[in-house]
């Protein structure tokens, strides 16, 4: 029997997926959690085989979570469902070493699958993730492109952007002006959004 923690904060999502899950003959749910912050707890007290872990956590968020299960627990692989096919998302999953992302509109049978598969050791991704991610490309920001719209996304003004980097404001300016054609963003505000998807920020 493989046994599961299912961490979901949305009530009817989980229960949806435990009742699903427990038609599997060969998966039980061992404890079911709703927010980050109680995965790690959890999985100490119960030991479940595999974790299946929300991407999108409150108090703190499932990547996170999975990294503390990897680092105290390594025996429990971790599978980690989202709802959006972020190739940035991706990049973060598979470079935190969880085992298995795919998408939480996927058939149940796909999860079931998925839940084996991780448990056996293998590495499951889901395709549309997977194509997402390789048709994203390399991020075209230099490294100071790039340091200068990750503390605009913080929202950090241009005079400050400049005083934390040794710059003008002009540079600074000149830079998100840059930073916005090569993202072929509407304006500072899309190419964050952008440059997040991407995981490049």
């Amino acid at each position: 029997m493989i046994r599961v923690l299912l961490a979901e904060d949305m009530h009817m999502v989980r229960g949806a997926l435990v009742a699903l899950l427990s038609l599997e003959p060969d998966i039980e749910v061992v404890a079911e959690v709703d927010s980050g912050d109680k995965i790690v707890a959890m999985v100490q007290k119960y030991r479940p085989d595999v974790a299946v872990i929300d991407i999108d956590l409150p108090i703190l968020d499932g990547l996170t979570a999975a990294g503390t299960i990897r680092e105290t627990l390594p025996g429990v692989r971790t599978l980690m469902l989202t709802s959006l096919a972020r190739p940035g998302t991706l990049r973060k999953a598979l470079a935190a070493r969880v085992d298995g992302f795919i998408l939480k509109d996927a058939p149940p049978a796909q999860l079931a699958a998925a839940i084996r598969d991780v448990r056996q050791g293998k590495r499951v991704v889901d395709s549309q993730l997977a194509l997402a991610a390789w048709d994203q490309g390399e991020c075209p920001l230099t490294d100071r492109e790039l340091d200068v719209l990750r503390l605009a996304a913080g929202g950090t003004d241009a005079p400050d952007i400049a005083r934390a980097l040794a710059l003008s404001v002009g540079t600074v300016r000149n830079y998100l002006t840059t930073v916005i054609s090569k993202l072929n963003a509407r304006n500072r505000v899309d190419a964050i959004r952008v440059a997040q998807d991407a995981g490049w920020i």
